[in-house]
């Protein structure tokens, strides 16, 4: 197993993240009045082009060179021809960045960059019809609010994982059920709360305000008016006095969570296995609040100069096999329902909740933040993601 997501925070990032500008007011409106580039998918493939570029996550992408036992690209390289050169991106912004210069085909994007890329017009619909394997992919997964624009897709889903709440089950006492642990009651625990180093993790507070204080009337943690933004940031604000450390690299939640530097944060389930499994004293769930949590899909470049080999791609990752063999690698539950026949640990998709989507129902997946808010009102504008970095920054101090 091998994972690493880390979504830094910059605040460059700006107003390069608005989405308005690329818009047109000519093409068709969603529900959320978000009005992508009126782009076309392909109808059929043509040869292959010999060689595909990715964008991915580290531990999509794997070609034996970090691990001889870990390779799915050797095989996909033989069958199609297409010769895979790929990137790691240590964040979402600079996969979106990295799309904007048309140098790759593909891309492995999660919530909060998606609706980016469709927006901008650098990511294309897909074609699903030539993608064999998307007919497996659970439902649950398919034209999502962060992957589709009016029932259209814009990629194939590639794994899904929740944000979830871990605590230390001797210093933590009455077991919690909700995120109240992390925000009104962090006080108990000051200095050993630990919370995801995101500006996306505003939407964890906004899911938390959405149960506990109705008057402000959230939908959509990803569709805040700035008065429920800045009832959300004053939340983090005040949990910042709390928190002994902002995580972003796994490895070091493991190391807290052992040692006792962190007793109750956010987590992911892969990452509550792990500590669990080096003797941490540790459990993980979903709180009465509902969490919020990823799907990752992948996404072709409208620029894309090898588009053929991309599609081969795009069915070869979600291919049963292989998709049970990154999910298990990386740590997530796969898209493909085919796949939990094929992983090595046989109840691998019963603890990642894989086929389970009276779960997934209660997660809220990352999506991008626009003026035009996702929960479909018009009478308001909502705070984009470039207002979302700029807070995050404040709330850190």
């Amino acid at each position: 197993m091998r994972l690493t997501r880390t979504l830094r925070t910059a605040a460059c990032a700006g107003a390069a993240l608005l989405l308005a500008a690329a818009c047109d007011s000519s093409h068709s409106t969603s529900a959320t009045g978000l009005n992508p580039p009126d782009l076309k998918a392909p109808t059929k493939l043509g040869r292959t082009e010999g060689q595909v570029d990715l964008i991915a996550w580290a531990g999509y992408v794997e070609d034996g060179s970090d691990d001889p036992r870990v390779n799915w690209v050797g095989d996909f390289e033989k069958q199609t021809g297409c010769q895979v050169h790929s990137k790691v991106a240590a964040s979402s912004d600079e996969m979106v960045k990295l799309m904007k210069t048309g140098e790759y085909d593909a891309v492995s994007a999660s919530g909060d960059a998606s609706l980016r890329l469709i927006a901008s017009g650098d990511a294309a619909p897909v074609n699903t019809a030539l993608v064999p394997n998307y007919k497996d992919v659970f439902n649950g997964l398919k034209n999502g609010a962060w992957n589709s624009v009016n029932g259209r897709m814009y990629g194939i889903p590639h794994g899904r994982g929740a944000n979830l709440l871990m605590y230390n089950t001797r210093k933590v006492r009455p077991a919690p059920t909700s995120w109240s642990a992390v925000f009104e009651g962090a006080s108990k625990y000051k200095g050993h709360v630990t919370a995801y180093d995101s500006p996306i993790y505003i939407a964890d507070a906004a899911l938390y305000l959405k149960s506990t204080r109705p008057e402000l009337r959230i939908k959509d943690p990803y569709a805040l008016d700035q008065k429920q933004f800045d009832a959300a940031v004053a939340l983090l604000k005040k949990q910042n006095t709390d928190v002994g450390e902002y995580w972003g690299d796994y490895l070091k939640e493991v190391s807290a969570f052992k040692s006792g530097d962190s007793v109750v944060g956010t987590t992911w389930q892969v990452i509550a296995n792990l500590a669990a499994s080096e003797g941490a004293e540790v459990k993980a769930l979903v709180p009465k609040e509902g969490s919020t949590g990823w799907s990752d899909t992948w996404m072709v470049s409208s620029k894309a100069k090898h588009p053929n080999c991309a599609y081969k791609w795009l069915n070869w990752i979600v291919s049963p096999k292989v998709n049970a063999e990154v999910a298990e690698y990386f740590g997530e539950a796969p898209a493909n329902s085919k796949a939990c026949a094929e992983t090595s640990d046989k109840n691998f998709c019963a603890v990642y909740h894989a086929a389970d989507e009276n779960y997934w129902k209660r997660i809220a997946f990352w999506n991008t933040p626009i003026e035009q808010c996702l929960d479909g009102r018009t009478d308001v504008r909502c705070v984009p993601y470039a207002k979302w970095v700029q807070a995050w920054t404040e709330i850190k101090g």
